[in-house]
């Protein structure tokens, strides 16, 4: 084969390798409009809603702490190209959104209507405990708010139909919305029923956690919730031994950790109590799955 011919056959292979590439790249690119959530379990809940119609950002990301956490530049840049922004309305990062939002009617609190609880969520973080403080005496709670609204199945349903809400008033022609927020809901109130069922079956009538990221849960299901982390301190020796007698006399079947604390933490006073260690991940995407998870290890129900 003559040179000439090698050449032709080299520069066709590679416009090849570079259509393709290109066509790749165009391929790859999403243009679907966007959506922002503020962490992981809101993106579950819009997601069920308005299923691949949106691209779903979430500005905490996985493994992050949403007490500490501070959007970046970017991220307000594109919150501002959303077509909706939903937050719980309840996390300290969030409140400095509204201020921040160019097109404020587009932040969408889904607590509307969510008889909130008081409660302690600092993580050693002493501004967001002033601020929760301030809100929690603007709204008559003596001890801060609880934020963790979608840990149980009743303020998630509350939090879907906020959702919805917001989403037909935005979109009043797509019925496709309503139909498949009425099928999210169903499985809500299945899975309310079961986590009732499985808790009033359960033996213990008291869980023990490490940090108190379950008090919706506890308060759903006429649940104790025992806490060894209070406002972000560890107990101390005496407060310790009471929290150990009480969890033995509620016949408690798990120490429940969160993954962003060590394991090593807790495993002293597992074995005080004489139960097993169980991680729980309250920022996990899928709410409905992560709340059956926790009910079982709680209830020892199933396992």
């Amino acid at each position: 084969m003559k040179l000439s011919a090698h050449i032709s056959l080299f520069l066709l292979a590679a416009s090849a390798v570079i259509v393709t590439s290109c066509g790749s790249s165009h391929a790859d690119r999403d243009d679907r409009p966007a959506m922002t959530a503020t962490i992981l379990p809101l993106k579950h809940i819009v997601e069920q809603i308005v299923g691949q119609d949106f691209v779903i950002e979430v500005l905490v990301p996985v493994g992050a702490s949403p007490e500490t956490f501070e959007p970046t530049p970017k991220q307000y840049i594109r919150m501002n190209e959303s077509q909706m922004v939903f937050t719980t309305g309840l996390i300290d990062f969030e409140n400095t959104l509204l201020a921040r939002m160019e097109r404020k009617d587009n932040l969408i609190d889904l607590s509307r209507g969510i008889e909130l609880m008081a409660g302690s969520c600092s993580h050693d973080h002493p501004a967001a405990v002033a601020a929760r403080s301030r809100e929690a005496a603007a709204k008559g709670l003596p001890h801060g708010i609880d934020p963790h609204i979608w840990t149980s199945p009743r303020e998630l349903r509350t939090m879907a139909r906020n959702a919805c809400e917001a989403i037909m008033l935005k979109y009043p022609d797509s019925a496709k919305y309503r139909h498949a927020y009425e099928a999210f809901d169903k499985r809500l109130q299945q899975l309310d029923s079961l986590c009732r069922t499985m808790c009033d079956a359960s033996r213990t009538k008291a869980f023990v956690v490490y940090h108190p990221a379950l008090t919706y849960y506890a308060r759903a299901y006429d649940m104790e919730q025992i806490a060894i982390e209070d406002d972000g301190k560890e107990p101390s020796a005496r407060e310790l031994a009471r929290i150990i007698d009480k969890a033995r006399a509620a016949h408690v079947t798990a120490l429940l950790y969160q993954s962003q604390f060590p394991r090593s933490v807790v495993e002293v006073v597992a074995r005080d109590i004489g139960v097993e260690c169980r991680e729980i991940d309250p920022m996990a995407e899928d709410v409905e799955q992560n709340i059956m998870r926790i009910t079982r290890t709680i209830t020892g129900c199933g396992e």
